[in-house]
Formats: C-alpha cells, structure tokens, sequence
C-alpha cells in the first residue's frame, strides 16, 4: 500500500487539532446536567372547624323541613328554623347559642326553639362559627441567636436578658406582637357572627316577621348585646340574654353593653351563685344610673341541669316578657 504524500500530513494534523479543540469547547459550554428536583412535602389540609361536625351531625337528627343553610359571606352554616303554631305570628325569635353550644343544646337552645312556636313566635336558631380569641394560640419566645462566651464569668447574665425583657414586656402587655394579634382575631371573629346574625335577621324579614327578637345564651348574650351595640339595626326590637356572660378576655362586658342598649331588653339571671349575683346588681344598678327604662332584669332560681321544670320555668317567662297579653292563654 503506497504512504500519503508528505505534503498531505501537515494538512492531517491541522484536521485532528481542529476537531480535538472543537470537541473540547462544545463540551466546555454544554450545560450542566440538573439535579432532580425535591419533592415538595405535601400540605397537610386544614381540619374542618368543630362547629362544622357539630352540624353535620344535627343534619343527620334534625327534620329537613326544620333545616336552613344561611349564607354569610363566604360561610355556609345551618340555621334550625320552626314555624310560629299560629294564624297570626307575633314575629321571629333568632336564638345565639354560646360558645361551645350547638343549634339545639339541650340547655336553654333547644327546648326554646321547640317551645317558642307555641306562643306565636317563630324560632330560627344559629350555628355559631369557631371562635379564636377564647382560646389564643401560646407565643413562644425564643431566645437569642447570638453565640456566647461560656468562658466569660458573665456568660450566665448575659444570655437570658432578651428573654425576661420579652417575658416582662408580654405580662404587661405592651409587647406590640401580642396585642395586635388578639385584636386582629377578636375582629375576625366578631365580622363572622355579625354577618351571620344579619343573615338570620334578613331570613327572618323574608319570612314577613313583624317583630324581630335577639336571644343570647350564655357568651351568646355578650354576642347579641355585641352586635346591636356597634351595628344598632333597625330591624330588631327586643333583646333577651340569658345567663349571659363576657368569652374571656373580651371587652368591654356584659356589664358596660347590657345597660346601655335602647332597644327593650329583658336580662334573665340566675342566682346560683355569687359571681351571678354580683354581675347581676351592677347591671341592674348601671341601669338605673342611666334612666335606662328598657332594660328589665328577671331573676330565676337555678335548677340543676337541663331538667324540664327548669326549662319550662325558663319558657314561661320569655313567653310572658314577649307577650304579655297572651300569658293566660
């Protein structure tokens, strides 16, 4: 086999080079091989709020015909409604359970929206939201990052400053990430209640009602004396808390709203127990120093329980405060 001519191995050479270099650069700018991405981790859902399953479960017991789905904002909830047993209802009574308590809580909730009809009024009683400012989530303070000298003899008092200062601050209530963060959920959950009692309010004027009646039971009371004090609606006429009390936490209370309101106001109180009586006497003594005429306070004597003379007791007296004119019938 005859050699290549010496004059085309420099031309061989070149050709090598230039690939060699070629493959070089190319793999010089080929861009890097990506790692796998991670996984994001999955979101773990929100729980459905307990006054959610509270209601399912009253679906499930309560006749169809006696259920409505209210729509408040964004909320959907349940409202147990029962016709007035007459040819001439006196109105509507939209009952506010308090924390805790369902649409038809054995004690108070449920026997009045069972009763009420038969006096003429007619009953829609409400689910209530999950409230947040009753139970705050805990803070936890953290202590600082900053590395320490162990070896300093000063180490000990250095350190835990940042702590106490933030501890201190909290008690008193001047740390400013305390403070906004309860009102902000004290404004949340009083924008829930508020849009679903005038839900229930513009329920109640479909229904052609002549008389619109707020009953609170329980922290249900402050809610209901809440309301018609910072949104004063035309729409209702009367008020009737029911062994109200203030959530904890909650200002101002029961004793500053309930005096004060305008619209007529029936406060039933029992006398079980000391505190009852006390908050009692300053309602009705604050009362009296305003002139307040509308407000009338009715006293019970506690029965244990949700026991039926108690509950009858407690039914005979709104039916006698509502309508004074039926009360032989």
């Amino acid at each position: 086999m005859p050699l290549p001519h010496r004059s085309t191995l420099p031309a061989l050479c070149l050709s090598l080079l230039f690939t060699s270099t070629f493959c070089v650069e190319a793999a010089d700018t080929a861009p890097a091989a990506q790692p796998p991405a991670e996984a994001k981790p999955l979101e773990r859902q929100p729980l459905p709020e307990r006054s959610q399953e509270e209601s399912r479960a009253l679906e499930r017991q309560i006749p169809p015909q006696e259920q409505q789905q209210l729509q408040a904002g964004s909320d959907t909830f349940l409202a147990l409604w029962k016709q007035a047993n007459s040819a001439e209802p006196e109105g509507v009574v939209i009952i506010v359970p308090g924390i805790g308590e369902t649409a038809d809580w054995p004690q108070a909730i449920g026997p009045l929206r069972q009763k009420l009809p038969d006096a003429a009024w007619a009953s829609l009683s409400l689910t209530l939201p999950d409230q947040t400012l009753d139970t705050p989530p805990p803070r936890l303070i953290e202590a600082p990052t900053s590395v320490v000298d162990t070896s300093s003899k000063d180490a000990s008092t250095v350190a835990p400053a940042p702590i106490e200062q933030a501890a201190s601050a909290e008690a008193e209530g001047t740390d400013p990430a305390v403070a906004p963060a309860a009102d902000e959920r004290d404004q949340t959950d009083a924008a829930r209640i508020f849009a679903r009692i005038d839900a229930a309010v513009a329920f109640a004027q479909s229904q052609n009602a002549r008389s619109v009646v707020l009953l609170g039971h329980g922290t249900g009371a402050w809610w209901a004396a809440r309301y018609l004090n910072e949104k004063q609606p035309s729409q209702v006429q009367k008020l009737i808390l029911v062994a109200g009390q203030t959530p904890p936490g909650s200002q101002p209370d029961l004793q500053q709203l309930a005096p004060t309101l305008k619209l007529a106001t029936a406060d039933i109180v029992y006398q079980d127990t000391p505190q009852a009586r006390k908050t009692a006497l300053e309602r009705a003594q604050a009362a009296k120093r305003l002139k307040n005429d509308n407000y009338q306070q009715i006293s019970l004597k506690a029965l244990p329980g949700s026991s039926p003379a108690g509950q009858e007791q407690l039914y005979r007296r709104i039916r006698g405060w509502l309508s004074p004119q039926n009360v032989g019938n």
